[in-house]
């Protein structure tokens, strides 16, 4: 019965001695495990010309970045095209309908700005000569009957100055103050000239009113046409230079335009402004030369009708 224990603890002793090396060759098993792994991974190696294969696979993605290449350098010459086709007349035809209003009226003004250039041109012209040969004409008559005779049927100012003249006599007739008569006739003088400077000066105070307005005019289509790029870029969230370049042309094309219908404008008003003044000068030179006919006319009456006064004394 002692011997029980002793011979339990020699067969835990006996069971634990045989459990042990199992035990050992458990935990050594996964540890050879590395030692076998180069078999799978040199028989690849053994395949190496299969490997060979993927070099080009590799090589491959060198394609696309050659691609990629001209693709970028074929940009700055989309872009090129793209800058050329910012003509004055693809910017207006993308331009905001109110920039377009401005810029149509902005070219009808420059029209009628040469418009009236090319007429005020000729009809100056013509009015000078008629009445520097109409003045030469006049220039040895001693009366104003002589006078009408040599224009003879042709119709102007210096003919309308006249009639005047000799219509004022013809009516105050009877009146012995000379001085009422010339007062007279100077007045009526003196309406005939400034009708023929109301209509020669006609056309030039619109030349005045696109000289002046039209920068403002085509500064109203540039603002209008600058706020609708800035609300293109809040829309757009971006910034580009492509993206705002165009709307900013199209805004600048209406001042542009506005720049072009304001200067020759206020050319042309500057110059028929000159020529204006020498043709009234002109004209004032006329209603004097009838003045001075029927200066001449009323002098010759009294001179006439005191000789008759003077003879008839002598009977």
């Amino acid at each position: 019965m002692n011997l029980f224990p002793l011979r339990a603890t020699y067969a835990a002793i006996l069971a634990l001695t045989m459990l042990s090396p199992a035990f050992a060759q458990q935990k050594a098993a996964p540890q050879p495990a590395p030692a076998v792994q180069p078999v799978p991974v040199q028989a690849p190696a053994a395949a190496a010309p299969t490997q060979a294969a993927p070099a080009p696979a590799a090589a491959a993605p060198v394609a696309p970045s050659a691609a990629a290449a001209p693709a970028e350098s074929a940009s700055p010459k989309s872009t090129s095209i793209v800058m050329r086709e910012l003509s004055p007349w693809s910017m207006f035809m993308s331009a905001d309908i109110i920039v377009k209003a401005v810029m149509i009226g902005l070219a009808f003004a420059s029209l009628v700005t040469w418009t009236i250039f090319l007429a005020k041109m000729i009809e100056l012209s013509v009015v000078r000569t008629r009445l520097r040969s109409a003045l030469n004409k006049i220039g040895e008559a001693r009366s104003l009957s002589e006078a009408q005779f040599a224009l003879g049927a042709k119709q102007g100012v210096l003919t309308s100055l006249l009639a005047a003249s000799m219509r004022e006599a013809r009516l105050s007739a009877g009146i012995s103050s000379d001085a009422g008569i010339k007062e007279r006739a100077a007045s009526s003088c003196a309406e005939i000239v400034r009708a023929e400077a109301r209509r020669i000066r006609l056309g030039m105070g619109l030349l005045a009113t696109i000289g002046a307005t039209s920068p403002f005019v085509g500064l109203f289509g540039t603002v209008w046409g600058i706020m609708n790029s800035f609300i293109g870029i809040s829309k757009s969230q971006t910034t580009n230079l492509a993206v705002v370049a165009p709307g900013i042309a199209e805004a600048l094309l209406a001042t542009a335009i506005g720049l072009v219908a304001a200067i020759p404008a206020v050319i042309i008003y500057n110059h028929f402004a000159r020529v204006t003044k020498g043709y009234i000068e002109l004209v004032n030179r006329a209603s004097g030369v009838a003045a001075r006919l029927l200066s001449r006319d009323l002098d010759r009456t009294h001179v006439s009708s005191h000789g008759g006064s003077h003879s008839r004394a002598a009977e």
